[in-house]
């Protein structure tokens, strides 16, 4: 198994535009993460489609940006907390305190459409996810071509999000904001599922599961092992 990845956390100079563009300058500064992997890491072949995020704080939100290759982009799901990786999707996992339990998780698909959750503790060890628990992030996404049209190409799809600190303050178990120096763990995934055109619609490929893409890779197809995700930690 490979060493978790590690991410230097800038601080934002300004306040960063959520319009899923990500060209503010303050993102300037962020570097992107490695490209993403197959969950399982090595033992499986590297995606078929680029991934990338970044990540960036200052003393209101944690801001984070993915841009995902995608040559047709596609999402029906609309309603908040919908089980959204039955879309493709982007998702972020976040362990303030890196204990391996009390974490969150927060997806989006290309409609913009979020589903954001907390667990007590993994779902191996007997956890269960808390849907009501609502993150009030500021969240946008910019197509690359044109959603949901089989007719054309598109190129992919970006995402901004902007945590407030607020939503992790009473659960987390860490200080929020974070001081410098202060490291949370951290990972993003992607789901993608193979799809196929028939009269103009997108369709799931009969027989085949959803490919699953991360930062850190787990071993195993299991996002939900804290202790394999990424380190990040915030800097001034």
């Amino acid at each position: 198994m490979t060493q978790p990845k590690k991410y230097v956390c800038k601080r934002a100079y300004k306040p960063v535009h959520i319009d899923g563009q990500i060209d503010d300058p303050a993102w300037a500064a962020a570097a992107w993460t490695d490209p993403f992997v197959d969950i399982e890491g090595d033992k499986k072949p590297l995606p078929r489609f680029r991934t990338q995020a970044k990540m960036l704080w200052d003393d209101d939100y944690f801001y984070v940006a993915a841009a995902m290759e995608e040559p047709h982009v596609w999402a029906t799901l609309t309603e908040h907390d919908s089980v959204i990786f039955h879309d493709n999707d982007f998702e972020v996992f976040i362990d303030p305190d890196g204990d391996g339990a009390r974490y969150f998780e927060f997806e989006i698909n290309a409609l913009n459409t979020t589903w954001d959750l907390y667990l007590n503790k993994t779902y191996r060890n007997g956890g269960s996810a808390d849907n009501s628990w609502e993150t009030h992030a500021k969240s946008a996404v910019h197509v690359m071509g044109t959603l949901n049209d089989s007719s054309d190409t598109d190129t992919g799809w970006r995402v901004e999000i902007a945590f407030p600190w607020d939503c992790f303050k009473e659960k987390g178990g860490m200080r929020c904001p974070p001081k410098g120096g202060d490291v949370w763990r951290v990972n993003f995934s992607r789901v993608e599922w193979h799809t196929d055109i028939v009269e103009g619609k997108y369709v799931k490929r009969a027989g085949l599961r959803e490919d699953n893409w991360v930062w850190s890779p787990q071993g195993v197809v299991d996002m939900h092992i804290p202790e394999h995700w990424g380190f990040v930690e915030f800097v001034d």
